[in-house]
């Protein structure tokens, strides 16, 4: 037996569909993140120390390592060493 076959429409409605189930997904986990951080503020701690944290975690150490020298370089050149 073959399978039948989808029309364009079909297939472009299927994908049109996916996105936007995939939209309203992120826009859960953007929400919660949000939430997370304004928890972890009412706890006391800086929510932009921790995207800054969040961002360094998701670099590969050597990429972290050169932006922390050339920014040291930059910050001694402008005398905030």
């Amino acid at each position: 037996m073959s399978e039948p076959i989808m029309s364009a429409d079909d297939q472009l409605r299927l994908f049109i569909e996916r996105i936007e189930r995939l939209e309203e997904e992120k826009k859960g986990v953007a929400d919660d993140i949000r939430d997370t951080y304004a928890e972890a503020k009412s706890q006391g701690y800086d929510p932009k120390i921790m995207r800054q944290i969040v961002r360094l975690r998701k670099m590969e150490p050597h990429d972290r390592q050169e932006m922390e020298l050339i920014l040291d370089t930059y910050k001694a050149a402008l005398g905030l060493g």
